[in-house]
């Protein structure tokens, strides 16, 4: 069988109108996709092809296992890059091998600066390959600035930020027009260097250039925790600057005016790792944002959208309103942690949006991580049988119901995974529900007490039900009890692991 080809595909700047007709061409052909992402698993490459793209394809997600925290490979930073790429080399040959043409995305052009070249390096010896250009970064944040790169006998000076700050400002000093590429962390450093060099009322910031975020400023007057990677600054040919004109962007995009959309979002248990790439894109695409207030904070700042934080206990007032501005013509996502669906904002959502006055208001749920399964997969499978899902709390239903869901579930030896278990009001239910399930569970049953997973108070705690300490509890944990087969077993390396065989004895 014949070998597949390989492909490296410039995409351009950002604005999917700027891909190259080859590139479009190629990207509906391909038998496989492959795109670089981040560990949140939301690929801009990938954004920005989608539009050419058919049913059908295969997609191979390059997920990089770290960008700028520590590790422990033995090889450092490098080495677990390396190994990253060589592993991906792999999995993209074995598609050449079997005879499939094998597209990789990139931003911009796919070798200046560009992920693809480390693909390259490693297939184009052994494979048919052919690389697509496509549009520079620099090219296009001097395109939407509307200033000359250079001009006459003036020579461009590309930088990567990543440079010593020495070594930028001396560069820069000499240079007629220069790009300085991978701000983000670095753009304190840079800003310094423009400054030591004399050029920074002379440079320009150009955030995501031709696309909707699309951000331009003097760079002088940018602030640092604003600026993300996919940025850069520029000092335009200096030839005829007197005479060029203020730039002026684009006018942002205004609601239509007809009804726009509630997303209801599950943020996960705690931070971005834990958010899905669905979501993110909900969040990424939302002109409102609305939510209980320590909820909204996880999601970071953008200044082109609107934030509605609220308190904890209006969840109809607060699905009314999301769904005011949505009829309004706002795309609105409202925040929940962990999953939406469970015991969080989509049923009061959906509740308001069954009221006739908001029949023509489109309404989108999208699933996340529950605390439940976050804590049990800490603590290692206890939901790996039948179990269910219950609240203490008795704020919206009486404590005899609550009471009695917990004997039911006893009763049937299912698994309990317990929400909202106290809080400063609610002090005495966890006693509560541990006497009764006693009624029908083993002393020694297994109790796990996860508190804040994902975050930084994270703790975790294996007791057994006749050892459960209220006090122990809080509104931050969440309470997994074991069924009559639950094991809390010590292993050879000293951890201990909770799980739930899959087989249930006859």
């Amino acid at each position: 069988m014949a070998t597949g080809r390989l492909w490296g595909v410039g995409l351009g700047p950002g604005d999917p109108e700027l891909v190259t007709v080859k590139a479009a061409r190629l990207l509906g052909e391909a038998d496989v996709i492959a795109f670089h992402s981040a560990r949140h698993g939301r690929s801009i490459a990938r954004s920005v092809a989608a539009p050419y793209l058919r049913e059908g394809q295969i997609e191979e997600a390059l997920i990089y296992p770290l960008t700028t925290e520590t590790t422990d490979h033995p090889g450092g930073y490098q080495g677990a890059i390396d190994d990253f790429y060589a592993e991906c080399a792999l999995r993209l040959a074995a598609h050449l091998d079997a005879g499939r043409d094998v597209v990789v995305l990139c931003e911009g052009d796919p070798l200046f600066y560009g992920s693809y070249m480390h693909m390259h390096k490693r297939l184009s010896h052994r494979y048919v390959t052919e690389v697509v250009p496509g549009v520079t970064s620099v090219s296009g944040a001097a395109a939407v600035l509307g200033r000359p790169l250079v001009e006459r006998d003036e020579t461009l000076t590309v930088l990567p930020g990543t440079l010593p700050a020495e070594v930028l400002a001396e560069r820069l000093a000499s240079a007629d027009s220069a790009a300085i590429l991978k701000l983000g962390r670095t753009f304190a450093k840079v800003r310094d260097a423009l400054d030591r060099a004399g050029r920074l009322d002379e440079a320009w910031y150009v955030e995501r250039a031709t696309t909707g975020g699309q951000r331009l400023a003097p760079l002088a007057e940018v602030d640092p925790d604003s600026v993300p990677y996919f940025s850069l600054a520029l000092i335009p040919s200096p030839v005829n600057a007197a005479q060029a004109g203020p730039v002026r962007e684009a006018e942002p995009a205004t609601p239509a005016g007809g009804p726009g959309e509630v997303v209801v979002v599950g943020l996960g248990p705690a931070g971005r790792p834990w958010l899905t790439p669905e979501a993110q894109d909900a969040l990424a695409g939302a002109d409102e944002l609305v939510g209980y207030g320590p909820y909204l904070d996880r999601v970071p700042p953008n200044p082109r959208q609107r934030r509605h934080p609220t308190d904890n206990r209006v969840e109809a007032e607060r699905a009314a309103h999301a769904l005011e501005l949505a009829a309004g013509g706002s795309r609105v996502a409202v925040v929940s942690s962990g999953d939406p669906g469970v015991f969080a904002m989509a049923s009061a959502v959906l509740e308001v949006a069954c009221e006739p006055r908001f029949a023509d208001v489109p309404v989108r749920v999208l699933p996340g991580l529950t605390a439940a399964h976050a804590v049990a997969s800490r603590a290692g499978a206890p939901l790996g049988h039948d179990y269910c899902v219950l609240s203490l709390s008795d704020l919206l239903k009486p404590w005899e119901v609550v009471a009695g869901r917990i004997t039911a579930a006893a009763r049937a030896d299912l698994v309990l995974a317990i929400y909202n278990p106290a809080s400063k009001s609610r002090t005495w239910q966890v006693a509560a529900a541990r006497d009764l399930l006693l009624e029908h569970r083993a002393p020694e049953t297994p109790v796990v007490i996860g508190r804040d997973v994902g975050g930084a108070g994270e703790s975790m705690t294996v007791t057994t039900l006749a050892e459960l300490d209220p006090a122990m509890v809080d509104m931050r944990c969440l309470l997994l009890v074991g069924s009559s087969t639950t094991r809390a077993v010590k292993r050879g390396d000293g951890g201990q692991v909770v799980f739930t065989p899959r087989r249930y004895p006859a």
